[in-house]
């Protein structure tokens, strides 16, 4: 095996995303773990423009940072190495949190430039603790089969323990309902296997863009439930705002088109005296007015 070869099957082998482009942010080269982490195929990246509708990389605010805010543009720019935390988009249509760490490529000789880059991402969600809390909650009939988010069930019982926590020791926690926005015109227009598939992506985009200690769960139908745990109002509305931001910036592929979708969101916190149903009533009601105030809003209890 030649050298070059040696450094391709080690780069193969690293539990790290790797990819290079040229200074176009054309795709020279992708490892097998980017292949892993995003979906995407080494024949389906290399010779693309990594932002040609495929990674399509997006902030917090769910805003798209391929034009003017990549990492890649500013390493080329500056010679410099960068570093973002940035939300990539994967094959199937989720979003998932990504670590990037970017770093030019020089030429050889006196007269050295930049001639290229290369970026370095891992991923930055808890799935392994997921997956673990999956497999338990499996075992308990908790998992909502479609989605593989825990379901309503699970969803009560975490409610009444978050409950009895904060009247035990004063944690504070807060409540999020989401519901897909025009769930049933997907339905209509596309069928229900693309309905199904819009539910997966968005309850995938939910649980891996949450931390460890919060919970998501399916409530049923197209409705969605988050609880929050160690939060006040407004760290509350900035998580709701950055779930709701990264679903509208996902979208599911079928026969050949996109589908976007778009939820909207009330949430509310816990207060003393409250009970799992209180609690989901309140953010209910402010769900409805994130319905009626356009959709793909978030609105929170301020009362």
């Amino acid at each position: 095996m030649d050298r070059e070869n040696i450094f391709e099957a080690m780069l193969d082998n690293l539990s790290d995303g790797v990819y290079c482009t040229d200074l176009d942010r054309t795709v020279t080269y992708w490892n097998r773990t980017a292949e892993r982490l995003t979906g995407y195929t080494c024949d389906e990246m290399v010779g693309r423009q990594c932002r040609d509708g495929l990674l399509v990389h997006v902030n917090d605010d769910g805003v798209t940072v391929c034009d003017s805010m990549c990492p890649m543009i500013d390493a080329a720019a500056t010679g410099k190495e960068q570093t973002a935390e940035l939300y990539l988009h994967h094959k199937d249509g989720h979003r998932i949190p990504v670590v990037v760490k970017v770093a030019p490529v020089w030429s050889d000789g006196p007269d050295s430039e930049v001639v290229g880059i290369i970026q370095v991402f891992s991923d930055n969600s808890p799935t392994l603790a997921a997956r673990e809390r999956i497999k338990h909650l499996e075992d308990l009939a908790l998992i909502d089969e479609l989605t593989r988010l825990p379901n309503r069930r699970f969803v009560v019982r975490e409610l009444t323990s978050r409950i009895m926590e904060m009247s035990r020791v004063g944690e504070p926690f807060g409540v999020l309902f989401a519901d897909i926005d025009d769930f049933k015109s997907v339905n209509d227009s596309h069928g229900h296997e693309t309905g199904d598939e819009v539910l997966r992506v968005v309850g995938r985009t939910l649980l891996h863009n949450c931390r460890p200690l919060d919970a998501i769960g399916r409530w049923g139908g197209e409705e969605f439930v988050a609880v929050i745990r160690e939060v006040d109002r407004g760290q509350l509305r900035i998580i709701g705002e950055r779930l709701r931001a990264l679903v509208s910036s996902s979208k599911v592929r079928r026969n050949g088109a996109q589908v976007g979708v778009t939820i909207s969101v009330g949430g509310t916190t816990a207060r003393p005296g409250d009970s799992p149903e209180s609690l989901l009533e309140r953010a209910d009601q402010m769900l409805y007015r994130s319905k009626q105030g356009g959709r793909n809003k978030v609105t929170i209890f301020e009362g």
